[in-house]
C-alpha cells in the first residue's frame, strides 16, 4: 500500500473519531443541561463549538479543505466563553487581553473575506 494511501486512510480515522467524540462530548453536555435543569450562556457557546467543529469537518470531507474562517470562529467563541466563565472577579487585563484577541481574530477573518471576494 502506498504511503500517500495510508496517510489518508490515517486521516479519514482520525477525523471520523473526532466527529464521534464531538457527538459524544455534545451529548454528554445535553444530559448534564437536563439534569441541571438550566441553561446558561456558557453552555450554550460550548454546543456552539461543538457545532463549529462538525461544521468543519463537514467542510473537509464536501471540499477536502477547511475553511481557514471556521476555525478562527471557534477561537473567537472559545475565547468569548473564556470571559464569560471568568467572572467579575477575574484580573481586568486578562479581560483585555482575551477581548483584544476576539478583535484581532475578528478583523482576520474580514481581511480574508475580502481577499476572497476579489477571487
Amino acid at each position: 500500500m502506498p504511503i500517500k494511501k495510508i496517510i489518508d486512510v490515517t486521516e479519514k480515522v482520525f477525523l471520523v473519531t473526532i466527529a464521534l467524540f464531538t457527538v459524544g462530548a455534545m451529548l454528554q453536555e445535553v444530559m448534564l443541561l437536563i439534569e441541571q435543569r438550566s441553561v446558561a450562556l456558557k453552555d450554550l457557546l460550548l454546543m456552539f463549538i461543538y457545532a463549529e467543529v462538525l461544521g468543519m469537518l463537514g467542510a473537509f470531507y464536501s471540499s477536502h479543505r477547511i475553511p481557514i474562517t471556521i476555525p478562527l470562529v471557534i477561537a473567537m467563541t472559545a475565547l468569548s466563553r473564556l470571559i464569560i466563565l471568568q467572572g467579575k472577579d477575574g484580573d481586568p487585563s486578562i479581560l483585555l487581553y482575551e477581548s483584544g484577541a476576539i478583535l484581532m481574530i475578528a478583523i482576520a477573518c474580514w481581511v480574508i473575506s475580502k481577499i476572497q471576494d476579489r477571487d
